[in-house]
């Protein structure tokens, strides 16, 4: 650990142009991926604010995984499905659940139809 603690800390982060706020009461937070949610209840956050973005960090003793019933697909990936296998947009969906995210799968599967 530095020798100064916080106040060097502090010190440092001034220089590079970092702000280092506490964020107070925050219930839960949610990362979402396209297969499945990572749910963490009462955790301390903190927001490292910069220029041009700021940086959370979220630490908790425990949190829960939950799968997607139903995948979350990439606007990008449904066009790209929906272009290559000529369909429209709620077929290349549709291909793209069934093949579980497999761009290739979903794409073979609406050309040999």
């Amino acid at each position: 650990m530095m020798r100064g603690g916080n106040r060097e800390m502090r010190r440092m982060m001034d220089k590079m142009g970092l702000d280092m706020n506490e964020l107070n009461n925050v219930q839960e937070v949610i990362i979402k991926t396209d297969k499945k949610e990572i749910i963490i209840s009462k955790p301390s956050v903190t927001e490292m604010k910069g220029k041009d973005n700021s940086i959370f960090t979220v630490t908790a003793d425990s949190y829960e995984e939950a799968e997607l019933e139903v995948p979350i697909f990439s606007d990008e990936d449904i066009q790209l499905v929906s272009q290559q296998a000529g369909v429209d947009e709620e077929k290349a969906k549709g291909a793209l659940e069934e093949a579980k995210g497999d761009l290739a799968q979903a794409i073979l599967r609406l050309t040999t139809e």
